[in-house]
């Protein structure tokens, strides 16, 4: 029986094999029996679209079936599809397009080389004034090396890797369920397509073994918690002579005695005495390089800050340093002596005599500017 591949597909008979492709994955998504179980002229549909484009793809066999039609193709052994399988065995790529499956085994081509080893984290808890001045230290990490003993080749004898043969190098295996051929990793492999066939005692064929190993870290000053460092190739050990992962470093800050850090700027509270705060002092404050002598001016109150430039923490980005901002929280005394107490009731008679002194002047004054028999002439 004559068939016209063209007219199945629905093109011309110049088109392009771009146009032949897309005709192709068109008609196949419309009849694909997945979307279409138990009908019988869809499948026969898909399996014709899958003929037709068999056929027009491959330049020579166009050729022929231009010139001699379906007879002609049919000369050179091609009979079109008897069952669903073959079609996925032919378009495996086709179909991973479409549908975003494997539908049975790839080429040798898949032998996997080259891996890139994993990159590793290490949180890492910091002082308050480490992370604001920078600092080194040591940390220890548990990573995959390379086996010193087959150097990394996982064989005994330091040989290649032989092809697998359960999957036959392919690093997959095919199996039926029902319409469709999964692929699914080759158990004895790994999806390498290869295998030892004498592995090395020490990493058990792996060609990596874990050990321990000490870094030393830089620790930037200006950082905070949250804060990342990467140190490059000091991670895992590739694969089959891949390169080395990276190692991340998460910053945790300690909480300090003392300061309390926003942005740039760190705090502290000072608490001083009512003493102080009415007439002033000079005090000796923490900061993060040692002891600083700042002056109290007389009159302050609770709340007020002072700053002191530059003795914060430094930007990351090189955006200046921030400043130590002193907050002063003046205190009350509660346990007084009876000497103590006096002299606060004294002050505290003062205290009204004056607001007392005031009140009258300020009548004084205000009767003066008025119209009063006590004014004088």
């Amino acid at each position: 029986m004559e068939k016209d591949y063209y007219k199945i597909l629905g093109v011309s008979r110049d088109s392009s094999p771009e146009d032949l492709k897309k005709a192709y994955r068109r008609l196949a998504l419309k009849y694909h029996p997945d979307r279409n179980p138990g009908d019988k002229e869809a499948e026969e549909r898909f399996k014709e679209a899958a003929e037709a484009y068999e056929v027009l793809r491959d330049p020579e066999k166009r050729q022929i079936y231009d010139l001699y039609g379906y007879e002609g193709i049919a000369g050179t052994g091609f009979r079109g599809f008897s069952r669903q399988e073959d079609i996925f065995s032919s378009f495996g790529s086709i179909f991973e397009d479409l549908f975003g499956f494997s539908t049975g085994p790839k080429g040798r081509d898949t032998f996997r080389g080259p891996e890139p080893g994993a990159d590793l984290r290490y949180d890492l808890e910091v002082s308050f004034k480490d992370a604001a001045r920078g600092a080194e230290t040591e940390i220890e990490i548990v990573r995959l090396e390379s086996c010193p003993d087959c150097r990394g080749t996982g064989s005994a004898s330091r040989s290649r890797p032989s092809v697998c043969p359960t999957c036959g190098g392919t690093g997959q295996v095919v199996r039926s369920e029902g319409f469709f051929r999964v692929s699914t990793t080759c158990p004895r492999c790994s999806g390498t397509g290869m295998v030892i066939s004498d592995p090395c005692k020490t990493c058990q064929g792996q060609g990596r073994v874990r050990q321990r190993h000490r870094v030393r870290v830089r620790i930037p000053a200006g950082v905070d918690t949250g804060s990342r460092l990467r140190l490059r190739n000091e991670g895992e050990a590739g694969v089959r002579g891949g390169p080395r992962g990276d190692l991340y470093i998460v910053l945790h800050v300690k909480p300090h005695r003392f300061f309390e850090r926003h942005g740039n700027d760190i705090y502290y509270r000072l608490p001083i005495s009512i003493v102080q705060a009415s007439l002033g002092d000079e005090v000796e404050i923490p900061t993060l390089d040692g002891h600083h002598t700042l002056k109290i001016p007389a009159g302050i109150q609770t709340g007020e800050q002072l700053r002191l430039r530059g003795l914060g923490v430094p930007d990351l980005r090189g955006f200046g340093t921030g400043d130590e901002v002193v907050e002063v929280r003046v205190m009350t005394p509660t346990k007084l002596t009876e000497r103590q107490e006096a002299l606060l009731q004294e002050f505290a008679a003062i205290e009204k005599e004056k607001k007392d002194r005031g009140f009258f002047h300020k009548i004084f004054r205000h009767n003066r500017s008025q119209d009063s028999p006590f004014r004088r002439a």
